[in-house]
């Protein structure tokens, strides 16, 4: 439950309690608190026990986890084995290979697997034809855009 405090937030928390309730009143509090949350986890189990036995013998080992919805997908996709052929075709496919491929397909060049340019998988242009996929490399001369007086 407080996994995430450090020693220094616990310190303070702890100085904090004590300049609040003082050192005479801290235990009493301290006792309260602890029966006021073994009340509510007592409460929450026996509420989660009268659901189970309220659904039947059919939900013996229900968790009330599953109702997460990335967990309750996570399950099913664990148990289908349609989509654990699905992971592993996902696995075998190489997205920026396809990609390259249907550009070279698009602009009717033959596929490279050679790195041209010095850069791997960039492919020239062809026929005046910019390579979409190429990062596109700044003018040598600057180009001032059109200048309109009546925007400005």
């Amino acid at each position: 439950m407080f996994s995430d405090i450090g020693a220094l937030e616990l310190v303070t928390l702890v100085v904090l309690a004590v300049l609040v309730f003082g050192p005479d009143k801290l235990p009493k509090v301290i006792q309260d608190v602890s029966r006021f949350v073994r009340k509510v986890r007592d409460f929450s189990d026996s509420a989660k026990e009268d659901i189970r036995s309220e659904l039947g013998p059919e939900f013996k080992d229900f968790e009330f986890e599953d109702l997460n919805p990335k967990t309750f997908l996570r399950k099913q996709m664990e148990q289908n084995e349609d989509l654990r052929e699905l992971k592993e075709l996902r696995g075998s496919f190489d997205l920026k290979k396809e990609m390259n491929e249907v550009a070279d397909a698009v602009h009717g060049r033959e596929p490279q697997t050679s790195a041209v340019n010095g850069s791997p998988g960039a492919v020239p242009a062809v026929n005046g034809t910019p390579d979409l996929l190429k990062k596109q490399d700044k003018p040598d001369t600057p180009e001032r855009p059109p200048y309109d007086s009546d925007a400005t």
